[in-house]
This record gives C-alpha cells, sequence and structure tokens, in this order.
C-alpha cells in the first residue's frame, strides 16, 4: 500500500529548470483542486470516450514534434507532469486543452532605435537577437506572450545600454557593448523560461552633417601623417647625399667615374639630345681668368 501510495504522486519537473526559478506553479504544491464538479466532469469524459471509441481516439490522441513541447491544462489547471512530448500524449474530451510551445533558436530583428548618445550625438541602431524557450510551462504560465514581451523588452534594453555608451565606445567596442545587452536580456526574461543565446549590433547610422565632419577629419589626419612622412624622406635623402658627397670628396676619380656613368645612362635611353656637364671648378677657374685680364 505504501508503495502505491508513493507512486501515486506526482511530481511536475520542467524542462532545464533552475532551483530557484521564481513564480513557479508546481502542481504538487498547488492547493486548488477541481472539487465535486470538476470531479463529475472528469468521469463524464472519460465516460464519453470510452462510449466513442474507436472514434474517440483521432481527438484525445495528439502528436508533438522534437523541438515541441505541450503545456496541458485540465479545467482551467496546470495537469501534473509538466510539459509533455516529444512523441505521443492524451488529451481528454471537452475539459483537456492544451499549447504547443516550440523549443527552437528563434531570431528577430530589433527595430532601428534612434539613440541619444552618452556625449549628446543622435544615432540610429538596430540588432538582431537569438533566443529560446527552455521552460515551456513558465513560459506559458507566467507571461502572456513570452516572444512578444522578448521583442518589447530587445527594444528597451537597446536604448537603455546604448545610452551610456560615447559614440567612440559604439564604433570601435561593439562585443563588449553586445555581451552587456545579452546580459540584461538574460536576467529579465528569466522568469519567463526564455535563454537569451546571443545579441548583435547589426549597424549604426550617423546623421549625414556628422559623416562629413568624421570624414574631413580623417582626410585632414591622412594629409598630416603624408606631409610629416614626406619631410622625414627629404631629411633621410638630404643625410644620404651629404655622405655621398663626402665620399666623392675624397676621391677626385669618383666625381668622373660618376660622371661617366650618367652619360651612359643616358645613351642607353635613345635620346636625341645629350647633356655633357661642364664641372663647376672649370668654370670659375675661366672667370677668374677674364676679371684679371680686365683689371690689366
Amino acid at each position: 500500500m505504501e508503495l502505491q501510495k508513493m507512486s501515486s504522486k506526482q511530481e511536475f519537473h520542467p524542462v532545464n529548470q533552475d532551483d530557484d526559478m521564481p513564480n513557479v506553479r508546481i502542481a504538487g504544491e498547488n492547493s486548488t483542486k477541481p472539487g465535486c464538479c470538476g470531479y463529475f466532469l472528469l468521469f463524464v469524459s472519460w465516460i464519453l470516450f470510452v462510449f466513442t471509441l474507436p472514434f474517440s481516439l483521432c481527438f484525445c490522441i495528439k502528436v508533438v514534434q522534437e523541438y515541441e513541447r505541450a503545456v496541458i491544462f485540465r479545467l482551467g489547471l496546470l495537469l501534473p507532469g509538466g510539459a509533455k512530448g516529444p512523441g505521443i500524449f492524451f488529451v481528454l474530451p471537452c475539459i483537456d486543452t492544451y499549447q504547443k510551445v516550440d523549443l527552437r533558436t528563434v531570431t528577430f530583428d530589433v527595430p532601428p532605435q534612434e539613440i541619444l548618445s552618452k556625449d549628446s550625438v543622435t544615432v540610429a541602431v538596430d540588432a538582431v537577437v537569438y533566443y529560446r524557450i527552455t521552460n515551456p510551462t513558465i513560459s506559458i504560465t507566467n507571461v502572456e506572450d513570452a516572444q512578444r514581451s522578448t521583442r518589447l523588452l530587445a527594444q528597451t534594453t537597446l536604448r537603455n545600454v546604448l545610452g551610456t555608451k560615447t559614440l567612440q565606445e559604439l564604433l570601435s567596442d561593439r562585443e563588449s557593448v553586445s555581451n552587456q545587452m545579452q546580459t540584461a536580456l538574460d536576467e529579465a526574461t528569466d522568469p519567463w523560461g526564455i535563454k537569451v543565446e546571443r545579441v548583435e549590433i547589426k549597424d549604426v547610422r550617423l546623421p549625414v552633417q556628422l559623416q562629413r565632419a568624421m570624414a574631413a577629419e580623417a582626410e585632414a589626419a591622412r594629409e598630416a601623417r603624408a606631409k610629416v612622412i614626406a619631410a622625414e624622406g627629404e631629411q633621410n635623402a638630404s643625410r644620404a647625399l651629404k655622405e655621398a658627397a663626402d665620399v666623392i670628396s675624397q676621391s677626385p676619380s669618383a666625381l668622373q667615374l660618376r660622371y661617366l656613368q650618367t652619360l651612359n645612362t643616358i645613351s642607353a635611353e635613345k635620346n636625341s639630345t645629350i647633356i655633357f656637364p661642364l664641372p663647376i671648378d672649370l668654370i670659375s677657374s675661366i672667370v677668374n681668368n677674364q676679371g684679371t685680364t680686365t683689371k690689366m
């Protein structure tokens, strides 16, 4: 007799439910009972099922897919045993109702939100959220429409989180912002039996005037870096020329070799005009001789 009493007790074990899940109705702890009228309707339902066999099996036997669960209510009360499925389950006619819950990951786009950043810049940001239902019973009993509530909550969370960030943080540190949004959403949807798996920021749209200002700033920065690089190149080239001049000045024959090498380069290009450079010392000596003759 004791074994039969123990086996008759049914405990409620929801799918993937934590021990500290708040606001969960457990059938074994619920003091509400169907009452005399409920038991009478239950008896009538069984009689109706028996007398209409085998036609009643078409209405009483239900099937749910591998990725689905069925939450059954009998006379408005949650049926002990938790969500049913996957596979075949049984419902009584007229007094049992059930709702199917999809456990697959759901993806939805958060509509673009006009957000005022911490540094007073208005931007339009949209995101994508990935979530799934981990506890079918809680998602039905604790919230009217779990998916719609999650979508609305994602929009408000996007505004609240991004409102505390500067424009530079939004553009350069998207991963940190996404993780912060995921944590906030996961904590808020935990009493609804929903697990937020991932949040990604898709796009950050800036005003046209701000885009032009940022483009002008970036162009000016690039031009400044180009001028600095060109100046450093001129400085390095002047140092190399100075070292080459010092080497040539130590050996007069080196200048003649450089002169012949230049002529060879010019002649290789098949030019019709060849320029013969004259040494500056020769010109200066001729000028000095003319000056002395004029004095005499």
